[in-house]
Parts: C-alpha cells; sequence; structure tokens
C-alpha cells in the first residue's frame, strides 16, 4: 500500500524578516517554485523573496497537515520564530537537506 506524505514548511527571506508557513506534500518542487517567483509581487512569498527553508514537519494525512498549517499560520511572529528555533536554533537553510 502506498503511504502518502505531507509537510508544513516554513520559508523565509535572506534577510530572515519574514516568514511563511505552506503546505506540500513535495517540499523541494514547492521550494524550487518559491524561488521561481521571488520578487513576484502577486504573492507574499514571492514579494517577500522567501525561498529559504527553515523548518518542515511531516504529516501522514493532508487533514492533519492542514489543521497545522492553519494553527501555525495563526500563531505570533515570536511564537513561530520559536518553534523554528526548537527545530533549527541556527536558522539554517534546509532546501537541500533529507526530510
Amino acid at each position: 500500500m502506498f503511504a502518502h506524505c505531507y509537510y508544513v514548511y516554513i520559508v523565509t527571506n535572506p534577510a530572515k524578516t519574514s516568514v511563511y508557513t505552506g503546505v506540500t506534500n513535495d517540499v523541494a518542487r514547492r521550494i524550487q517554485e518559491h524561488f521561481d517567483n521571488r520578487g513576484n509581487r502577486s504573492t507574499f512569498a514571492g514579494r517577500y523573496f522567501c525561498y529559504n527553508r527553515v523548518y518542515v514537519e511531516p504529516f501522514e494525512h493532508i487533514e492533519g497537515a492542514i489543521a497545522r498549517e492553519k494553527e501555525i499560520k495563526g500563531w505570533t511572529r515570536a511564537k513561530k520564530d520559536a518553534l523554528i528555533e526548537m527545530a533549527n536554533p541556527q536558522w539554517l537553510t534546509l532546501n537541500y537537506a533529507e526530510l
């Protein structure tokens, strides 16, 4: 039986002044899309050049991933920063890291 995997991820810009939270089933493809859209003012991630992945959380079911994405999006910036720092204290770019 094929197991699905979904991910909630957070990307930031090079200056680490903006963060964007999203959900996907293909992190590498989605990060590439964010990179390709950099500077595109019609999207939040594009407008603020958010394409450096600093956080990822796997889920087996899409419903859980979507609920978690909504939860994180409702948080303050300080709480998002704390979540990132628990898993990635130096805010290293994880674009090419294994999941």
